[in-house]
């Protein structure tokens, strides 16, 4: 895989660099290399429509995964580029004096250079003198010559990984185009109810906050099953986030307008893949007030997981998705600026994440931190 490749040189070309994240980068890379041939494998063995969305979910996860160590080696290449030019700008001084030095006395006769002016003793002196310099002399040189030579290398490292980036990101679009299809042909799902679109219609028509929608979710199924899915009471605080981001905004903070709501903000990147945490059935998705596309899951009853601002929602409503299944896309360009960019970022890449997906959590038809079931892998 040239992508784990790639990203592995630049790890290993940066071992004096802190971690920026937990792990090490080159542990971070050989991971995502072997998470990529995995789910590579699984792809060729997929058979069926459901086989070919959980091995493509998986292709992507792995990409999202291979493309964040690449990025993450090219902000510490670009970080140790850095270090290296100011390094070398601050002794231009010394070394153009060394500079001067050297070549003037390139230019004297050798029999002048084995002379002093005070005489013998003076000139016992200065080869004394010299003995001990020369040494630290070629010690400097040989600094700056490293120096100069890593530089170069990183320079090397960053374009051959910029255009590998590139081709991960071809591969990744490929894999979201093929998942929109494998999603379209899927029916061996099972689902509970049938959608009544003309209540649907109405119940939206007439609806002015997400609790009286809520609310209203059961009058527009037709046929419902009877029953529940399994409890996850016993998964509470440990469920994984449905998207890869840095948590932006807690429950009850107030945003840049004053508003607040009762669910999280995560901070993710263009084009992020959203899967559900856990087995649960579709009630709806699709617009909703001003909380853009929207799909709301009931992983059992009384339950139902809010996820809004996604530019493509994914499923049918009445469907029942197997835990890990996607729902969705963020939105964004999708064209990998934020990753190509990222040889010029200087933070920990929290101002790549472009895209915001809100998530709320209602339990009995009341909201309840989301973060009290979810378990953040970071907060920005």
């Amino acid at each position: 895989m040239r992508l784990a490749a790639a990203c592995l040189a630049l790890a290993l070309a940066l071992p004096g660099m802190a971690p920026a994240q937990s792990g090490d980068p080159a542990t971070n890379a050989r991971a995502a290399a072997e998470t990529l041939g995995l789910a590579a494998e699984a792809l060729d063995r997929a058979e069926g429509a459901r086989n070919r969305v959980k091995a493509l979910t998986e292709v992507i996860r792995a990409y999202e995964s291979g493309l964040e160590a690449m990025r993450e080696g090219l902000r510490r290449a670009a970080l140790r580029e850095e270090v290296l030019q100011a390094e070398l700008r601050a002794r231009e001084t010394e070394t153009a004096q060394l500079l001067g030095v050297l070549q003037t006395m390139s230019r004297a006769p050798v029999p002048i250079l084995m002379l002093h002016p005070s005489g013998p003793v003076g000139t016992a002196r200065a080869g004394m003198i010299l003995s001990e310099v020369a040494p630290a002399l070629d010690a400097r040189a040989l600094s700056l010559r490293e120096k100069v030579q890593d530089l170069a290398v990183l320079r090397a490292l960053q374009q051959s990984a910029a255009e590998t980036l590139s081709e991960g990101l071809e591969g990744v679009q490929d894999a979201r185009t093929r998942l929109s299809q494998a999603i379209a042909e899927r029916s061996d799902l099972p689902r509970r109810f049938t959608e009544d679109p003309v209540r649907t219609a109405l119940l939206i028509a007439s609806t002015e906050t997400l609790e009286g929608f809520a609310s209203g979710l059961s009058e527009i199924a037709m046929d419902e099953a009877p029953g529940s899915l399994p409890g996850i009471e016993a998964r509470k605080g440990s469920l994984p986030l449905p998207v890869e981001g840095l948590i932006l905004r807690r429950a009850g903070e107030a945003d840049a307008a004053g508003v607040t709501r009762p669910g999280i903000v995560v901070a993710t990147r263009p084009r992020a893949l959203v899967t559900t945490p856990v087995p649960a059935t579709v009630r709806y998705r699709g617009p909703l007030l001003d909380y853009g596309n929207v799909i709301i899951l009931e992983p059992q009853s009384g339950i139902l997981l809010v996820f809004a601002g996604l530019d493509i929602v994914y499923g049918r409503m009445g469907e029942v998705l197997p835990g890990g299944s996607p729902v969705g896309l963020m939105g964004g360009p999708g064209d990998g600026s934020d990753l190509l960019a990222a040889s010029a970022a200087r933070d920990q890449g929290g101002a790549m994440r472009s895209q915001t997906l809100y998530i709320e959590l209602r339990q009995d038809n009341e909201p309840v931190d989301p973060l009290a079931w979810f378990k953040p892998d970071k907060e920005g």
